[in-house]
């Protein structure tokens, strides 16, 4: 098990090079102005996923199945994903996405 894996506080552990991610807020994705107006569902449509990640699997195996090669993201990392790319988990009355780590566009670090 990875470090990543290990000290995660997540009830949630995933396989592979699969990356459990809490879908980001309106507040935290911009959606709600400052002064609280909700900008509707239609203006970031066309924007790509977002979230935090929560969890990351050990890795997945290289060619020769002989080494697992780790996780670029770790917990706590804001991603951008595929809109595709995810399968949406319910998980003690709260949303979740597990994306495998090559859905993963990128990283936000601002």
């Amino acid at each position: 098990m990875s470090d990543v894996a290990k000290n995660n506080e997540s009830p949630l552990r995933p396989l592979g090079d699969r990356v459990i991610v809490r879908p980001l807020t309106d507040e935290e994705l911009g959606t709600v102005s400052a002064s609280g107006i909700i900008i509707p569902d239609t203006a970031k449509k066309e924007k790509p996923e977002q979230g935090i990640v929560i969890a990351a699997g050990p890795g997945k195996w290289d060619e020769d199945g002989e080494k697992r090669i780790p996780p670029e993201v770790k917990v706590g990392d804001r991603v951008v994903f595929s809109k595709y790319g995810y399968d949406e988990l319910k998980f003690e009355n709260k949303e979740y996405f597990i994306v495998s780590e090559s859905s993963i566009l990128g990283i936000i670090t601002k």
